[in-house]
């Protein structure tokens, strides 16, 4: 994407810490539901290694204030080098999960590499925009050869049917509670995973999952895309009844912008 492209990006002006963060597998651990004791307002209690759910000052997911966002229009774009790359779709319990074990292909951010790891669905989505929350987030998980993290997020709000869920259909019903937990996909394409914009809100936070591990770089790509109500329904069938809403409550920003 050419260099020019006007890019918004939120001014929190944070190091990015030397970390390799890993979620949480095991979805017994811990739950999305506010006042139970294993809900989001305890993870920070319920592991000594998940400290940062409690007291970290970097959280996410955050609200979005576009007003406070500052434009940076020789930044750089979001350049994909996807590529077909055997897939495993995953149900991990508090989400539905679509795993490159090998890599996906890559993105490039200013000149530097991140390998596609994984993606996964939230529903309703995690980030707000001015207050707004929609249906549906995606996050696209990368790793660069020396570990530092960057999510690309996806919006969606309802409306036609998002191709990319659309070519998982059969497969996500197929790993509900009754079924195996993991289905091999073969072959599976990121770039059918529709971005369409070039612009983005760009901010240092953490993973939105135990252990909430911060110094991950998210990118919110600024264009909602569309999904059906039967395929978020989809995704509410396929996990657990108590994970059925799989949001984490918005951070504070604790003055990052």
């Amino acid at each position: 994407m050419a260099r020019s492209a006007a890019i918004l990006v939120l001014a929190l002006l944070l190091c990015i810490s030397n970390v390799r963060p890993q979620e949480v597998e095991d979805e017994s651990e811990f739950t999305y539901v506010e006042g139970d004791e294993r809900g989001p307002e305890h993870w920070g209690e319920l592991n000594q290694n998940w400290s940062a759910c409690g007291n970290g000052q970097n959280q996410s997911p955050i609200d979005i204030v576009t007003q406070d966002a500052t434009v940076y229009p020789d930044l750089g774009g979001l350049r994909r080098i996807y590529h077909p790359a055997n897939a495993t779709l995953i149900n991990r319990g508090h989400d539905i999960m679509i795993n490159w074990s090998t890599g996906g292909g890559s993105i490039e951010i200013e000149g530097k590499r991140y390998r596609l790891n994984q993606g996964h669905w939230h529903t309703p989505a995690e980030h707000t925009i001015d207050g707004r929350r929609y249906p549906l987030e995606m996050h696209l998980v990368h790793e660069s050869e020396d570990s530092k993290i960057v999510v690309v997020s996806i919006l969606y709000t309802y409306g036609r049917p998002d191709p990319f869920l659309a070519e998982l259909r059969e497969e996500i019903a197929s790993i509900t509670d009754e079924q195996p937990a993991e289905e091999a996909l073969g072959l599976i394409d990121a770039n059918h995973i529709q971005i369409g914009s070039r612009k983005y809100y760009r901010y240092i936070g953490s993973l939105t999952t135990p252990p909430c591990t911060e110094g991950v770089t998210w990118y919110i790509v600024r264009k909602v895309r569309t999904v059906s109500r039967e395929q978020v329904r989809a995704l509410h069938v396929a996990i657990h009844d108590e994970h059925e809403k799989n949001a984490r409550p918005i951070q504070s920003t604790n003055g990052r912008i």
